[in-house]
């Protein structure tokens, strides 16, 4: 074990951080109106009463943001726990599926999935990972038939208050980024370096977001309100959930 230095951390997120604004950025301003229509629920905003072109869009825009900044923020978090966990105990990117990072510490390997917060999956894909877990660990074990190997689901940020799964261990927040760094408070330490250059780097979101917003806003009236400036839900709904019409199947000469 290498005790941390925090100052690494620091660089670290300072000199990588800008790729998540960067993603954030592009994944912004290759949106296109329609695919952003056909992904959400016309009828829940129905519901919700939402009358104004302007309000729909802005709530259709920002769904579809915040489920993207969640998945490209993601990826940066295991970037830096993978380093974190390659300073102090020489982890690595694991070469196993589904297996985000392996280390080992005081003889035990450790087959970490991380994720961002712990209400990731469904039942579905918590089977994955624990078919994935056990695919992993067989592979370890057959050069290695005394390994002693410990499964983890790792998450960023939250709490478990069950963390024994049976067949792994889920450890969220300070548990987790405590047993890849040795570090008890890296998680509290860790929030302040990632507002690195924040500000300005929000700022020319904001802006672009802002045009964007008033581009889908102009385009929505144009093709999905009538000519008194209502919204047409009916021609919304088709966007979204119309059959496409199936191709006829050819006749049969006689």
């Amino acid at each position: 074990m290498r005790p941390l230095d925090i100052r690494e951390v620091v660089e670290f997120v300072e000199n990588n951080i800008g790729d998540f604004h960067g993603k954030r950025l592009t994944s912004l301003e290759k949106l296109e109106l329609e695919k952003v229509l056909k992904r959400k629920n016309p009828y829940l905003f129905k519901a919700k009463n939402i009358l104004a072109a302007g309000e729909l869009v802005k709530v259709l825009l920002d769904a579809h943001l915040s489920s993207q900044e969640e998945t490209i923020f993601g990826e940066f978090l295991e970037r830096l726990a993978i380093f974190v966990a390659g300073r102090v105990f020489g982890g690595k990117k694991s070469a196993a599926v589904g297996i985000d990072l392996e280390m080992e510490v005081d003889g035990i390997i450790y087959l970490i999935a991380i994720k961002s917060g712990p209400n990731w999956g469904n039942s579905d894909q918590i089977s994955k990972m624990k078919a994935n877990f056990v695919q992993a660990q067989r592979i370890l074990r057959t050069n290695n038939p005394n390994a002693n190997v410990r499964a983890i689901n790792g998450c960023c940020y939250g709490r478990n208050s069950k963390k024994d799964k049976g067949t792994y261990l889920k450890l969220c927040g300070q548990s987790f980024w405590s047993l890849i760094s040795g570090n008890e408070n890296l998680y509290l330490e860790i929030i302040e370096p990632l507002g690195h250059r924040a500000k300005e780097r929000n700022d020319e979101f904001v802006e672009e977001y802002s045009k964007i917003l008033n581009r889908f806003t102009a385009q929505f009236i144009s093709e999905f309100c009538n000519s008194d400036g209502a919204i047409d839900w009916q021609k919304l709904v088709k966007l979204n959930s119309g059959s496409e019409r199936l191709p006829r199947k050819p006749r049969k000469e006689k």
